[in-house]
């Protein structure tokens, strides 16, 4: 039975869809505000609000989940300066990153970023030709959610919507590749642990 519902998994989320290219030649646009759609972390309040485009087929978004984003929210965010908020681009191969985004966005929104976290740390394993079931078993086991709901919520209009809008918002804003950084609404091209702390370091000073 269990070899059965993971089967039903990988059909469920392979019925999402591909996305759309990104426009040729689109005229860039402010960063699309924070709303209760977006997945966040941090204080509400925090002064400065710092945007993550990743994918979850990326390796170099995987390296800064893995070896970054700790100490990052060590410092910034569990520290009340920086709300972050993570919103999906999906990259090549589809077929990988993005049924993985519509399982981290179907987690319970409390569980997002560990999953995101586990899906981030075992990517490497799947891009080698590992199996998509044994990367998904750890994330479903912390998401707060059922297999059964997760495979349910992953197919749904509102899901694909949701992921849609991140892309749609990553394209007008000009973010084209992953990561893409935005601190405070400002493209951040140094996404080193130092160059986002600068950043932050000067939205705070023009407070």
């Amino acid at each position: 039975m269990a070899a059965v519902r993971r089967s039903l998994l990988i059909a469920a989320l392979a019925l999402l869809a591909p996305l759309a290219a990104a426009p040729a030649a689109a005229r860039v646009e402010p960063i699309a505000p924070v709303t209760a759609a977006d997945r966040t972390i941090g204080r509400p309040d925090a002064p400065v609000t710092v945007i993550e485009y990743a994918s979850f087929s990326c390796p170099t978004c995987a390296n800064w989940h893995q070896f970054v984003w700790p100490v990052f929210k060590q410092r910034l965010v569990d520290t009340g300066q920086v709300r972050f908020v993570f919103r999906n681009l999906p990259t090549q191969p589809e077929q990988m990153s993005l049924p993985a985004a519509a399982l981290a966005r179907c987690a319970a929104p409390g569980r997002f970023f560990e999953v995101t976290s586990i899906l981030m740390a075992g990517q490497a394993a799947v891009l080698r030709g590992g199996d998509r079931e044994d990367w998904y078993a750890p994330a479903i086991a912390a998401s707060g959610r059922t297999q059964a709901q997760i495979e349910a919520c992953a197919t749904t209009p509102a899901t694909r919507a949701a992921i849609n809008r991140d892309v749609e918002t990553a394209h007008a804003a000009g973010a084209h590749h992953t990561p893409s950084f935005f601190v405070n609404g400002r493209p951040v091209s140094d996404r080193s642990l130092g160059g986002l702390e600068v950043a932050v370091r000067a939205a705070l000073a023009e407070r």
